[in-house]
């Protein structure tokens, strides 16, 4: 039996926007009022923990609200006729609940927390981490988010994936944030390469057809095009 084609969708802000998930930064360069060296770094964990708590705890709560929309949805249908795989710079859990089956978190997932002192000692999160949350080694719990400064530990992992891809789809990101935004640099070149954003037009990316339109719209436009060809 013939293997099915090998999609990767590379998904940013953009595509949880339309489900009410306020993108990573907005025009004025903060994070809901906060510089991102205050909430989103080693340093500002080592500084300011509680501030840093308060803050995924609050963006935890929005997450659980939020619902999967129809770019989530979308890519869901494509697995009926293609292999996908979804690398996403997201920390929400949107693509599990839309029903994705293989999904790399770059950036990690905020519905989970980890250790201080052992990365690899990752629990389930659905409710506020405080100060006094510990590991199983009596270590401080954190949220379990790739912070400013640190490494990217599923980078590998989504090489390796977009490296044999056969078409490559990327979604609602500015492919401003590194090392995330070299990822398309891996693709085959002969892959067939999509970008949906509103502003993908003012992109410079050879080989790569622009979709000029929002998550949920390019999106569904898009799988519609690749189910019937």
């Amino acid at each position: 039996m013939r293997e099915k084609p090998r999609i990767v969708v590379l998904t940013g802000a953009g595509v949880s926007e339309e489900s009410g998930i306020k993108t990573f930064r907005d025009s004025n360069g903060l994070w809901e009022n906060h510089k991102i060296e205050e909430v989103a770094s080693p340093h500002a964990w080592n500084r300011s923990p509680y501030l840093v708590l308060e803050f995924y705890n609050k963006r935890r709560k929005e997450i659980i609200k939020a619902k999967p929309n129809a770019a989530h949805l979308a890519l869901v249908e494509l697995e009926k006729r293609f292999n996908v795989v979804i690398v996403t710079q997201n920390i929400d859990d949107l693509h599990e609940r839309a029903g994705s089956s293989n999904i790399i978190h770059l950036h990690g997932e905020i519905l989970k927390s980890r250790s201080s002192i052992d990365e690899e000692l990752v629990y389930d999160c659905k409710t506020d981490l405080c100060i006094g949350d510990k590991c199983k080694l009596g270590s401080q719990l954190r949220p379990h988010i790739v912070w400013f400064g640190e490494a990217v530990p599923k980078m590998e992992d989504a090489i390796t994936e977009i490296s044999i891809a056969d078409i490559l789809i990327i979604i609602g990101t500015s492919l401003q944030v590194y090392p995330a935004a070299g990822l398309i640099h891996y693709a085959p070149e002969n892959a067939s390469k999509y970008l949906i954003d509103p502003n993908a037009n003012e992109f410079s990316l050879p080989n790569v057809e622009a979709m000029a339109n929002k998550a949920c719209a390019g999106t569904s436009d898009l799988v519609r095009f690749l189910m019937n060809n």
